[in-house]
């Protein structure tokens, strides 16, 4: 990976366009709604309904409040300028609760209650993992915003975050060429951390990296000098970082009581980006890594737009960061796949969606028909004194997807 200045903007004209998109009515932020059946029957009267389904309280409320909202943007845009198929799009909003349980209970009354031509949705790899049977056993589809573990593929699932490829791998090679050789794992417990270390062990293993330390918390812990002592004694070059929601707000912040600093022990977090840097407070986490695929500094057109119609909706004070943009960008191309289709027929929508190009915030991604993901660059970021992230090394391109890790021989046999 090298450092690289990102490319100039080509433009989401050509999208908005294709989705015909949005007439200034607002968003109905409810509690009930929607439409996700393989009849495209929601798209009979004079709306398309369309689900929402994040974790609006709980643990992981810190991260997926504002996803939500970044859908809801998004749906308000594309009725700005007229809807899709003619119809406009009506939001259903759930709340998943942080419970995976609810969110696979909530996934299946937006199917079949509100039947909303489809679902945005998730933010774990447990919700996700609860969801997908849901889905698959009704035929409707989920659209995913956040990145994940790989080693999985559904059809009926669109996966809008990166998969490991994009975004673990490329924060692993970076720490092997800052010479970073020993790495302590630290991980919230359930399957995202517990599969991604997996993949980091193999990865360590074949590429002249220790496994110093792998401990695990569960979601919405707070006790950390347990394993802040344990950093203490391994003395790692650098820890990689897989907890998720207000857990990172406890670490940091006992991690620097502890006297531990980003300049002697770095620490590369995968899902802490600047709306949990808000929460942690930048004070506790300057100076340490990042990697995603997008910040709100990326200095493209598109996400100067996006960041300016977020904050002018939201406020000034809010933040904007990469599952936020997943979450803007995946309503957008469903949309476009929709448009192509001339239909919300599930099947028609998957297939029309292969090869879809958008020119997002983050830069040009395509949808990977074959595995439902996206070509996204990958970006190293190191967090700022002010609460922002600056990009410092990026892929140079989109990389192509490859959620079982097929092309690393040192990946075989992980799945």
């Amino acid at each position: 990976m090298r450092a690289k200045k990102s490319r100039a903007w080509v433009g989401g004209v050509m999208l908005l366009a294709l989705v015909a998109g949005a007439c200034g009515s607002s968003t109905k932020d409810s509690t009930s709604g929607g439409t996700a059946t393989t009849s495209g029957g929601s798209a009979t009267g004079s709306t398309i309904k369309v689900g929402i389904l994040h974790s609006l309280s709980g643990t992981m409320a810190i991260s997926e409040v504002s996803v939500r909202d970044a859908e809801l943007l998004a749906i308000e845009e594309i009725n700005a300028k007229g809807g899709v198929l003619g119809k406009k799009l009506e939001a259903k909003v759930e709340d998943g609760a942080s419970d995976w349980p609810t969110f696979a209970e909530k996934a299946q009354k937006l199917i079949s209650v509100d039947k909303v031509a489809t679902v945005f949705g998730g933010w774990t790899s447990a919700s996700r993992k609860a969801m997908l049977p849901v889905f698959e056993k009704n035929k409707a589809l989920l659209w995913y915003p956040v990145q994940y573990e790989g080693l999985e593929t559904s059809p009926y699932i669109f996966y809008s975050g990166a998969t490991t490829n994009q975004q673990i791998i490329p924060g692993l090679e970076y720490l092997k060429a800052q010479g970073k050789k020993n790495i302590f794992l630290v991980g919230s417990d359930y399957v995202f951390p517990r599969t991604a270390n997996k993949e980091i062990k193999a990865y360590a293993a074949a590429n002249g990296l220790n496994i110093v330390g792998e401990e695990y918390t569960p979601l919405g812990h707070t006790e950390y000098s347990t394993v802040v002592n344990k950093l203490k004694d391994a003395k790692p070059d650098a820890v990689f970082n897989t907890l998720n929601g207000d857990s990172n707000v406890a670490f940091f912040k006992q991690f620097k009581a502890a006297n531990l600093t980003a300049a002697t022990m770095p620490v590369m977090s995968v899902s802490v980006a600047e709306e949990e840097v808000r929460g942690i407070g930048a004070e506790n986490i300057a100076g340490h890594l990042v990697a995603w695929n997008y910040y709100q500094t990326t200095d493209l057109p598109a996400n100067k737009t996006f960041v300016a119609a977020y904050k002018a909706k939201y406020g000034a004070n809010r933040v904007t960061d990469d599952p936020i943009e997943a979450g803007y960008t995946q309503v957008y191309l469903w949309a476009a796949a929709v448009t192509k289709a001339g239909t919300t027929e599930v099947e028609a929508v998957k297939k029309a969606a292969d090869g879809i190009t958008f020119d997002a915030p983050e830069g040009k991604v395509t949808i990977d028909g074959a595995t439902q993901h996206l070509y996204k660059t990958a970006r190293i970021g190191q967090i700022t004194p002010d609460g922002q992230i600056k990009e410092i090394s990026n892929s140079g391109s989109p990389i192509k997807p490859d959620p079982y890790l097929k092309s690393y021989p040192w990946a075989a046999g992980l799945s």
